[in-house]
């Protein structure tokens, strides 16, 4: 998307967005002169200044020979538009909270992307009042780690299997197999249960479909995945090499850590 574009979304015309983008380059600066840099009709450049004079963007000053005029620079252009709309994004939520009621119903509710799937996950993690269980990735630790952190501070117990080699020592951290993650295929694999009341699954990275539920049944059988899971890595890691090598070769490949075999 370019300047022009951006401009746009926030509710510049096209001659509007040209014309605040000509005066940026050379300012102060007659209609005409700003119609002739911008590509902007002269029949169409003064309507284009007056409307952007009116909502803030443009300054004018009157001279002997000709009326001059200069942009408002970008820094306050953007911060009265970023401050307009946490304003109108307040009126809207104090507006709309009150019409909405949660109904728990049990459903499987799916969506898809990684942006939306992590926004879910942020949210679902500020929620939490006494224990999170997660299965994580490199890319997912990165994402989150502030609000895991946050949740942590508030006294949230977090029990975390990673499956990659980022670092993260917040709560019970287990880290996964390798061999095993890829058996499961559970690379880019988030798992978040929240409260014991609500889960996120979601998988993939570059194509994300994610399924959140607060069913009770699919809840406690994604946390007693997660609590099995660092159980089991807890009691691996005690095995020593003579009981290891008692285990079939197969399934020590699966338990060793990469490096390990």
């Amino acid at each position: 998307m370019d300047v022009i574009e951006q401009l746009t979304t926030l509710g510049f015309t096209e001659y509007e967005a040209k014309v605040y983008l000509a005066l940026l380059h050379e300012h102060p600066a007659t209609g005409y002169q700003v119609g002739k840099l911008a590509g902007v009709p002269r029949s169409m450049v003064y309507e284009a200044l007056g409307r952007l004079e009116a909502r803030g963007a443009v300054l004018k000053s009157f001279d002997e020979k000709a009326t001059l005029y200069r942009p408002v620079s970008p820094d306050m252009l953007l911060d009265r538009y970023e401050q307009g709309l946490r304003q109108r994004v307040a009126e809207l939520r104090a507006s709309l909270a009150p019409l909405y009621r949660p109904r728990d119903e049990g459903r499987l509710w799916n969506f898809s992307g990684r942006r939306e799937a992590l926004h879910y996950a942020r949210e679902m993690i500020e929620r939490a009042q006494v224990e999170l269980m997660l299965v994580l990735t490199d890319d997912d630790v990165a994402e989150l780690r502030t609000a895991l952190t946050d949740a942590y501070a508030r006294g949230v117990r977090l029990g975390v299997i990673l499956t990659g080699s980022t670092a993260f020592n917040l709560g019970q951290v287990v880290r996964h197999p390798h061999l095993e993650t890829t058996l499961h295929q559970m690379e880019e694999t988030l798992i978040i249960v929240a409260d014991d009341r609500e889960c996120l699954i979601a998988s993939g990275h570059a194509t994300t479909s994610a399924t959140v539920t607060t069913n009770l049944n699919m809840v406690s059988l994604a946390h007693q995945f997660v609590w099995m899971e660092l159980f089991a890595q807890r009691i691996f890691a005690r095995l020593g090499d003579d009981l290891l090598a008692r285990l079939d070769p197969e399934d020590r490949r699966v338990l060793q850590q990469e490096g390990d075999a």
